[in-house]
């Protein structure tokens, strides 16, 4: 049986004052087009469906223009909640749409929800695991779980009270962190790591669909994976090539795992360099200016009002900073001297020197100095 395995759609998400509802149509619309292209008989979608737990109107509807599409073609969907998602939210109407072939996972409460499904090759067990938190365990299980502090605990205990078929194939939809997986800045992570999971806790399964992590990748073995958004959701994920993962079950020890993948609407990357550079023409006409950008400006002075003047030539400017003396640098601000010894002057020039890391130029002095004289009478 093949799966495509899907995660953190995160539909109504924003980077900055930017909508991604129209990129996240655009990219669902091919996933759909891979379904027809692939054959899919299942579709595994492992949280983190929404962006926050109170979704917009807009991220709704999409979600529902999208599961109606995948379920007027017969096949079915798994769905489970992520730490952006409220279970109970997502789960209303779960009952019903399970007529349709939408299984969403509701909370947790003591039983991980598991469908059995058959092909050529005989059963398979799809077990629905939202996201897991030691507190719920705990309220769930009381005075059995007192042990219980942290997520590995949750995830073991959990797991480990599931009476599974060794005869049969098993699929376990996850969303958690496992230890020794590449992370980025867009994610949500415990201090400490705390909510790290080893790996050793899914073996067992033949196949762990994860989601919660923006990458790609395996974990120590090639069939615990995360599917990775279908978009780039900061500026740390530019380099890294989104997809969906393609999983076909045959018989019991053989799995197919290969990716296909999707483009975006608009393609996200950093530009770098001067204000004169990066505003060049011969340096971004062959580029696709209409891309979201975060321009990094090297220019020792601020450029005035740049962000204005750079969306002129890159409209989806979505960030912007300085690389320069100023920045490179970090002041160590030492105990402060008595400032009824200096002058308004010299005190002017050593915050402008601890602020830019370089002194005055000679025209800035002098510009000073004439306010300072106007104002003091000095």
């Amino acid at each position: 049986m093949k799966f495509m395995h899907l995660a953190d759609l995160h539909l109504g998400k924003r980077i900055n004052e930017f909508s991604m509802l129209e990129d996240q149509k655009y990219v669902l619309e091919q996933v759909l087009q891979r379904i027809d292209e692939e054959g899919i008989e299942g579709l595994l979608i492992a949280g983190d469906i929404y962006d926050r737990q109170v979704p917009s109107v807009e991220a709704v509807r999409l979600l529902d223009d999208f599961l109606t599409q995948v379920a007027g073609r017969r096949v079915p969907v798994y769905m489970i909640g992520g730490n952006h998602d409220s279970t109970a939210r997502l789960s209303f109407g779960a009952r019903l749409l399970t007529g349709s072939g939408v299984h969403m996972a509701s909370e947790y409460d003591g039983i991980v929800e598991r469908i059995t499904v058959e092909d050529a090759f005989g059963m398979i067990d799809l077990f629905l695991l939202p996201f897991l938190k030691p507190a719920q365990v705990r309220t769930v299980w009381k005075e059995k779980a007192e042990g219980v502090q942290t997520y590995q605990d949750a995830v073991s205990f959990v797991l480990d009270r599931i009476e599974r078929n060794e005869k049969h194939r098993s699929i376990l939809l996850a969303h958690q962190f496992v230890t020794g997986a590449a992370v980025c800045d867009s994610e949500e992570h415990a201090v400490g790591g705390l909510d790290q999971i080893d790996a050793a806790c899914f073996d067992g399964f033949d196949y762990v669909a994860l989601g919660h992590l923006h990458g790609p990748q395996k974990v120590r073995r090639d069939t615990l994976r995360y599917a990775g958004t279908l978009l780039k959701y900061s500026f740390s994920e530019v380099n890294q090539k989104k997809s969906v993962t393609i999983v076909e079950l045959r018989e019991k020890g053989n799995i197919l795992i290969d990716t296909r993948p999707v483009r975006p609407l608009h393609e996200m990357r950093i530009v770098r360099g001067s204000y004169e550079e990066v505003t060049c023409r011969r340096n971004y006409e062959n580029t696709d200016t209409e891309d979201y950008v975060g321009i990094t400006l090297t220019d020792e002075e601020d450029i005035f009002d740049a962000v204005g003047k750079l969306r002129a030539i890159y409209p989806n400017l979505m960030k912007l900073g300085y690389d320069n003396t100023r920045t490179r640098q970090d002041q160590i601000i030492a105990a402060p001297e008595a400032v009824q010894e200096k002058g308004p002057m010299e005190l002017s020039e050593e915050l402008f020197m601890l602020q830019n890391n370089r002194p005055m130029s000679g025209q800035q002095r002098e510009y000073l100095s004439g306010l300072i004289s106007g104002i003091w009478g000095m």
